[in-house]
């Protein structure tokens, strides 16, 4: 069974883009991740818990995966929602959900894990405090 949109913490609007679209009339199946990307990063930047530009500490993706439910199309609004599944001292595994707008039943499902390194040494590092503050808030 598919997640419905409550079992998530936090919700962004989103839109499908004309590039999304494959020869097929629907969105292709690369797209959900740059969804996934920019659901996790604009929950990051706006909780404070990650400069992109300047922040010591940065995620690396390491594992990805997601499930597919019912197609999607250019053009459509679309909510991409979050929860944190598992915080580790590096790590996080992120659960995801892409539904059409309005929608309680989520049209794809992925996850995905970031493992938190020095941005010079690229080395883990424990989760910073105001990263792991901002990942507990959408924990499941």
């Amino acid at each position: 069974m598919t997640a419905r949109r409550a079992d998530y913490k936090h919700i962004l609007p989103l839109q499908t883009r004309w590039a999304d679209n494959d020869i097929y009339g629907h969105v292709n199946n690369v797209a959900y991740y740059g969804y996934f990307d920019t659901i996790v990063n604009d929950y990051l930047i706006g909780a404070g818990a990650l400069d992109i530009h300047a922040g010591a500490v940065i995620g690396l993706v390491v594992e990805t995966g997601c499930n597919y439910f019912a197609p999607l199309e250019f053009p459509q609004k679309l909510e991409g929602a979050l929860r944190v599944a598992k915080i580790g001292n590096s790590s996080v595994r992120y659960e995801l959900a892409i539904f059409k707008a309005g929608d309680d039943q989520a049209a794809a499902e992925g996850h995905f894990v970031h493992v938190y390194v020095d941005r010079a040494t690229r080395r883990p590092v424990p989760l910073p405090p105001a990263l792991r503050s901002a990942l507990e808030k959408i924990a499941a």
